[in-house]
């Protein structure tokens, strides 16, 4: 069904409360690779028991942590069918450190929906408060749905944040697991988009892809041992656009630009000639 704008846009979602423990932190860094360095004792922080560090894109699992369904893009006057669905691009916004266990509670809404024509963005944010109250991060993320434009609202914003005209300050390669994707989804995104071949094949991939957000959560990882030491508690903001898909087993480009108190970049695919996966990649510092 067509997008409903008058109904969707700024409307709020149910609000929900939800938790995590240390061994849903753990499985999620093991899911980004995490541990691949096991004698190390600068990784083994995302991975101690009790108290490990927790990367803040954790934020974009927490609240869903468990599921066991695939999601659905079904909000009010939103219908869509979830292999016309791809993720636009993802940011965290840190408060202050987020514990290794804890409870929270979610508020959502429908903040900007865009017509490109052919195609429609939606656009959500999320604020999550903890249980004493006071806010722990804001997620901002948007969906980019084929064949579901033309609903008669704004094209949208369309600028890019260019690259600085020089060498990156650093390049980073970070190699993925063939299994990596079946591995991240027990933190809760079941798309069968990344584990059921037919269904990738329906979608009009050859293989299930690596979840976006698994890359994003890889390339945060990365940046922030390779730049900031391993520690987690640095990283002020991470966001990034997704601009291609990565397989599973294959490797990243990382290319990164200081830029004051933030790191700016674009990821690409080593083996398919670098082409892009992230652009407009920003990690701000604390």
């Amino acid at each position: 069904m067509p997008i409903d704008l008058q109904t969707a846009l700024g409307a709020e979602l149910p609000v929900r409360e939800f938790s995590w423990t240390p061994t849903d932190v753990q499985l999620y860094h093991l899911g980004l690779g995490a541990g691949a360095r096991f004698t190390d004792p600068a990784e083994l922080r995302y991975l101690t028991d009790g108290t490990p560090q927790v990367l803040p894109t954790f934020a974009a699992v927490a609240p869903t942590l468990g599921e066991t369904e695939p999601p659905r893009v079904s909000f009010p006057g939103i219908e869509i069918d979830l292999a016309k669905v791809v993720h636009g691009h993802q940011e965290i916004e840190v408060h202050r450190t987020i514990p290794a266990a804890g409870k929270a509670t979610i508020y959502r809404k429908i903040s900007e929906i865009w017509d490109k024509g052919a195609n429609a963005v939606v656009v959500q944010e999320h604020r999550i408060v903890g249980s004493d109250g006071d806010p722990l991060w804001t997620a901002r993320s948007s969906i980019f749905a084929r064949g579901e434009g033309g609903f008669g609202g704004e094209r949208g914003p369309s600028a890019k944040t260019a690259l600085p005209e020089r060498a990156p300050d650093a390049e980073l390669l970070a190699p993925t697991l063939p299994q990596q994707a079946l591995l991240y989804r027990l933190s809760g995104d079941r798309n069968p988009l990344h584990s059921d071949p037919e269904f990738a094949a329906g979608a009009g991939f050859p293989a299930p892809i690596l979840h976006g957000l698994c890359t994003y959560g890889v390339v945060c990882k990365a940046i922030t041992d390779a730049l900031l030491d391993s520690d987690a508690t640095r990283v002020a903001g991470f966001r990034a656009k997704f601009a291609g898909v990565l397989y599973p087993g294959e490797t990243l480009r990382i290319k990164v630009w200081r830029e004051g108190a933030e790191f700016i970049g674009g990821v690409t695919v080593v083996e398919r000639e670098d082409a892009p996966v992230l652009t407009e990649v920003s990690l701000r510092i604390a």
